[in-house]
């Protein structure tokens, strides 16, 4: 009895090995599809994040020398001999004499605070240009560490998308980061500044 209960078991190890045999390849092929699937992730990640600092693969963002940087307010800087207009968003006004406004508009230079932080403490500061503006200003995406500074702007409630009004400036990918941003984000809580900018601003 012993001797039969002995052949039982190493005929049903047998089987077990053979059943692993069998199915050996398909647990490879899961294998690969599992690590094929993880490498899809990483590079989809991946290929996210960098999606900010290079769009269409072919035009890549300029680098910028931070210590060449003044600020103008939360959505302008100057850069050397450039002015730079980052698109996509409206940030609150601040006193512009020469532009006819006289007054801060609530938030302003929280605004203009923040960029200014975000400008000098980020390890790259990069931009991608679009074209000058009918006041000379250089109309360009600028990016933070790989990161959209309009998209932190927008969910620090420091500035409004213009996206809507003025539309995507060749660059929709892009457009649809911060329509997203804004619309994941709370409301600001200071007037749109283009309609502030109708009551306030003195035109000369």
């Amino acid at each position: 009895m012993p001797g039969n209960n002995f052949g039982y078991l190493l005929a049903q190890r047998r089987s077990n090995i053979d059943t692993l045999i069998k199915y050996r390849k398909y647990l490879i092929g899961l294998g690969v599809l599992l690590l094929l699937l993880s490498s899809i992730r990483f590079v989809h990640v991946g290929a996210r994040q960098a999606a900010d600092k290079q769009y269409g693969g072919e035009t890549s963002a300029i680098r910028i020398n931070q210590r060449a940087i003044r600020l103008d307010d939360g959505d302008t800087f100057f850069y050397k001999d450039l002015t730079i207009r980052i698109l996509g968003i409206d940030t609150p006004e601040i006193i512009h004499e020469e532009h006819g406004i006289y007054e801060d508009q609530p938030y302003g230079r929280k605004a203009a605070q923040l960029t200014r932080h975000l400008l000098r403490r980020a390890k790259t500061v990069e931009y991608l240009p679009f074209q000058l503006d009918k006041y000379g200003r250089l109309l360009a995406h600028v990016f933070v560490d790989g990161e959209l500074l309009s998209v932190r702007l927008i969910r620090a409630g420091l500035a409004y998308e213009n996206i809507s009004f003025y539309g995507d400036n060749g660059f929709p990918d892009l457009a649809q980061r911060i329509l997203q941003a804004a619309k994941e984000s709370p409301t600001p809580t200071f007037e749109n500044p283009y309609i502030w900018r109708r009551r306030h601003q003195i035109r000369k």
